[in-house]
């Protein structure tokens, strides 16, 4: 008999992917997706069971389809579409989580977690070392929203890999995710026409290509070649890092930078008004950026990403179309205006 996988949070665009990815896998045998919505999405031969971790129902679904490996992606910073709420978002994510590894800790069967986590458990903040590595104390912890959800989360699989040190328990710290069919917040930001910024800020941010982040899955999902590590947490990331500015400019769309409270007035109106969900930790984000370091990801995972950081943005940003200005247009300008700056008139 092959594995039986079961994926949470199927109805989301990454989740379906690797469904449909998983399948192909010679040592699996059946792929059970799980979520509280159908997805509107295919997930080939996969079946679908309607159920929502929240609630103690998940633990049957273990027991009696034997389920050996199980891939928790249903930890989310949004809701789903425009379904939802942020309160039901936190319920899934932790209380939902609690259930889920409830779940896992009283069914035999299991012999594999992997929990899709991020670098969001690092925070942002003005004395942020230049590289975050998985054993890196934030400086302060996340306060709320997504990145105080996934400090939580991480506590509960760190308690159920003390319970059950027979299960291979993997947790994948992604960066922010991009790519064609990114829906992420970060992601929705950067589809702004002009990009509202930190005036005197310039952070430095790191990305993961979509192929990349479901690749990592399947590899966490599988038996591992490398007997160095059979359980571990990993930050997962392209190579490089982009300024904002950077960023800006290939996408072709101008900054358009603020005071800091002024940002965090604008953030509160796009998201009141339903635009954009421009959260405090995002402004944070963007005001202070995030860079960690992926060691333990190609030499104790085994993993190396087909894309670099600017390489997973050039994709996301082709498949956004072009911006207000022509992208080499917005460089020359930007160019020219440093070429004016304070920073010549300095010499001496």
């Amino acid at each position: 008999m092959g594995k039986v996988v079961l994926v949470t949070g199927v109805a989301r665009q990454l989740g379906g992917r690797f469904v449909r990815r998983i399948q192909r896998e010679p040592d699996v045998d059946r792929v059970i997706g799980v979520d509280a919505v159908p997805p509107e999405h295919h997930l080939g031969g996969a079946e679908f069971l309607r159920a929502d971790i929240r609630h103690p129902t998940i633990g049957r679904v273990l027991a009696e389809q034997s389920v050996d490996t199980v891939v928790h992606m249903d930890v989310n910073g949004t809701p789903l579409g425009k379904r939802g709420s942020r309160a039901t978002v936190k319920e899934t994510n932790v209380i939902g989580t609690m259930q889920l590894l409830g779940a896992c800790q009283k069914t035999p069967s299991v012999k594999r977690l992997v929990v899709k986590s991020s670098t969001n458990v690092y925070g942002s903040a003005p004395r942020d070392p230049a590289v975050f590595t998985e054993t890196t104390p934030p400086k302060s912890l996340p306060s709320g929203g997504f990145a105080k959800d996934a400090v939580e989360v991480e506590g509960y699989v760190r308690g159920f890999a003390r319970r059950r040190p027979d299960v291979a328990v993997y947790v994948l710290r992604f960066a922010n995710i991009l790519g064609p069919c990114a829906d992420s917040p970060l992601a929705e930001y950067f589809s702004l026409p002009v990009l509202p910024s930190v005036l005197g800020f310039d952070p430095r941010l790191q990305f993961v290509h979509e192929d990349d982040a479901i690749e990592v899955l399947r590899i966490a999902a599988g038996d591992t070649n490398r007997s160095t590590l059979n359980s571990g947490t990993f930050n997962i990331a392209g190579d490089g890092v982009l300024l904002l500015s950077q960023a800006a400019r290939r996408l072709g769309r101008p900054t358009l930078p603020f005071f800091l409270p002024t940002v965090t007035w604008v953030g509160s109106a796009l998201r009141s008004a339903g635009f954009l969900d421009f959260s405090p930790e995002q402004i944070r984000l963007l005001t202070h950026g995030r860079v960690v370091e992926t060691r333990q990801m190609r030499e104790t995972l085994g993993f190396q990403p087909r894309y670099t950081t600017p390489e997973a943005f050039e994709d996301f940003a082709r498949s956004r179309g072009p911006g207000l200005l022509p992208p080499e247009t917005l460089a020359r300008t930007v160019d020219r205006i440093a070429a004016l700056m304070p920073a010549g008139r300095g010499q001496k």
